[in-house]
C-alpha cells in the first residue's frame, strides 16, 4: 500500500513538471526588456523565447514572430531550444515506462521486473529534469552577466522572464518525482517474508513422532 502510494505521488509530480516543462519551452518569456529609467514612457515591450520574439503594446495587443535562421540564434538559445526538446520527449518516454511497471497496470506480470521498470522510469524523469535544468541556468547566468555589465546601455538591458521560473519549478518537480519513483519499490524481504514449517516426519508404524509433541 506504501509502495502504491509513492508511484502515485511520484507520477504525479513527474507530470506537473512535464506539464511545466513544455509550457517553459512554447512562452516567448524568457527574456524581457528591463527599463530602468523612471522618465520613459513605455508603450511597448519586447519578450523573447526559444522559438519567437515578440512585441506587446501597451493596448494588450501582442504581435510574435518566428525567428528566421536557427543558425543566426545566439548560442544559448540555440542550446536551450536543444536540450528542452530533448528533456521533453524523456518526459514522456518517462511517463510510458512508469505506466508500464505501475501497480495498477498489468503490461508485466512479473512483480520484481515491474519494480525495476518502475526505477527505470524515475532515473529518466531525474534525467529529464538536469536537462531542462541546464538552459535555464545558463540563460539566467548570461541575463544577469548582460544586466551588470555597464557596457551596455539602460535600454538594451533584459531581465528574466517568466518561462526561467516556470523551468526551475518544473526541474525541482521533474527530479523530486523521479527520486521517489525510484524509493517507492517495496523491499524484497517484506515481498517474500512468508515462513513454511518443515513437514512433520512419521516413524515406520504409523504414528507422528514423539519429538512433535510438546
Amino acid at each position: 500500500m506504501v509502495s502504491a502510494s509513492l508511484e502515485i505521488l511520484g507520477m504525479v509530480l513527474s507530470i506537473l513538471g512535464w506539464l511545466l516543462e513544455m509550457l517553459a519551452c512554447g512562452l516567448p518569456m524568457w527574456k524581457v526588456n528591463a527599463y530602468l529609467s523612471a522618465n520613459i514612457v513605455v508603450s511597448q515591450s519586447l519578450q523573447q523565447g526559444l522559438w519567437m520574439s515578440c512585441v506587446v503594446q501597451s493596448t494588450g495587443q501582442m504581435q510574435c514572430k518566428t525567428y528566421d535562421s536557427v543558425l543566426g540564434l545566439q548560442r544559448d538559445l540555440q542550446v536551450a531550444r536543444a536540450m528542452t526538446v530533448l528533456s521533453s520527449v524523456l518526459g514522456a518516454l518517462g511517463l510510458l515506462v512508469t505506466v508500464a511497471g505501475a501497480q495498477c497496470t498489468k503490461c508485466v506480470p512479473d512483480e520484481s521486473n515491474k519494480a525495476r521498470i518502475v526505477n527505470a522510469g524515475g532515473a529518466i524523469f531525474i534525467i529529464s529534469g538536469l536537462l531542462v535544468l541546464v538552459p535555464v541556468c545558463w540563460m539566467a547566468n548570461s541575463i544577469i552577466a548582460e544586466f551588470n555589465d555597464p557596457l551596455v546601455s539602460d535600454h538594451q538591458k533584459e531581465e528574466m522572464g517568466a518561462s526561467i521560473y516556470i523551468g526551475w519549478a518544473a526541474s525541482a518537480l521533474l527530479v523530486a518525482g523521479g527520486c521517489v519513483l525510484c524509493c517507492s519499490c517495496p523491499n524484497r524481504q517484506a515481498r517474500f517474508s512468508a515462513k513454511y514449517a518443515a513437514p512433520k516426519r512419521t516413524v515406520q508404524n504409523g504414528d507422528y513422532d514423539k519429538k512433535n509433541y510438546v
